[in-house]
C-alpha cells in the first residue's frame, strides 16, 4: 500500500511539474510578460512595456531604438544592435544604455537575417536593421523563434506581422540663441500604432534632453533665453 501511495505522489509530482512548464511556456508565447522601459516611454506601449516574443518596428530614430534599450539593459538584460555601424556607445550611454550589456555587429553581411536569428536565440532583446526586404514566411519563421525564446525584436524599417510601429514627428530643436549658442535638447512627438489598440498612442517627449536623456516633455514655457530650432524635411 505505501508503495502504491510513493508512485501516485511521485506520478502527481511529475504532473504538476509538467503542468508548470507547460503554463510558463503558454504564457511567454501569449506574450504575457513585458519587458519595462524608459517611464516616458511605458505610458505609449500596451501594457506598459516592449511585450517578450514580439517585433516592433522603429521609424529612423536611433535616438528613440536606444532610449528603448536603456532600460533592459540596465535591468540586467543583455541586447544586441546587429546591422548599425553608425550607432555611436557614446550616444547609447548617454541615452542610460548599460554598455556591458550591449552587443555590437554593425555589419553582418549578406546573412543579416540568419545572423539576427541567431542572436535572438541566446539575447532577450535585440535590435536590427533589414539589409533587405523581408517575406512574410521569413517573418513567420523569426516570428515563432521569438515566442519560444521570448525574445524581443526591435527592427530599424519595415517588418511585417510587427506588433506595433513607433514613430517620431516634429521635432523641433532648441538652445540656439541670436547667432550664438549649442543645440540642447530636441522635443518631438512620439506615436505608437498598436494591432492591440484601435487608437494610436502620442506623447510628446524632450530626446535628447540636456543630460542626452528622455523625459516627458513639460507645460510649454516662454523661451526667450532659448529659442527652438525646428527641424526641417
Amino acid at each position: 500500500m505505501e508503495q502504491m501511495t510513493a508512485v501516485a505522489d511521485a506520478a502527481a509530482s511529475r504532473v504538476a511539474h509538467l503542468r508548470s512548464r507547460v503554463e510558463q511556456v503558454q504564457g511567454r508565447r501569449l506574450g504575457t510578460a513585458v519587458v519595462p522601459v524608459h517611464p516616458a516611454l511605458a505610458p505609449l506601449l500596451p501594457g506598459g512595456g516592449l511585450r517578450a516574443g514580439s517585433a516592433y518596428t522603429i521609424g529612423p530614430s536611433t535616438s528613440l531604438l536606444l532610449a528603448l534599450l536603456a532600460r533592459p539593459s540596465q535591468d540586467g538584460s543583455w541586447c544586441a544592435a546587429v546591422g548599425m555601424p553608425e550607432l555611436g556607445v557614446e550616444a547609447a550611454s548617454q541615452l542610460g544604455v548599460d554598455l556591458s550589456r550591449l552587443v555590437l555587429i554593425p555589419d553582418p553581411g549578406e546573412r543579416w537575417l540568419a545572423v539576427t536569428a541567431a542572436v535572438a536565440d541566446v539575447l532577450p532583446v535585440v535590435a536590427t536593421r533589414p539589409q533587405g526586404r523581408v517575406g512574410e514566411g521569413e517573418a513567420s519563421r523569426l516570428a515563432a523563434r521569438l515566442r519560444d525564446r521570448g525574445t524581443v525584436l526591435l527592427v530599424q524599417g519595415v517588418w511585417p506581422q510587427a506588433e506595433a510601429a513607433l514613430s517620431i514627428a516634429e521635432p523641433a530643436w532648441s538652445g540656439l540663441g541670436a547667432g550664438h549658442g549649442y543645440l540642447t535638447e530636441r522635443t518631438l512627438t512620439v506615436t505608437v500604432d498598436s494591432r492591440r489598440s484601435p487608437v494610436p498612442r502620442r506623447a510628446r517627449l524632450v530626446l535628447p534632453d540636456l543630460s542626452g536623456g528622455v523625459r516627458s516633455a513639460g507645460p510649454a514655457r516662454a523661451a526667450a533665453d532659448a529659442p527652438t530650432l525646428r527641424a526641417v524635411g
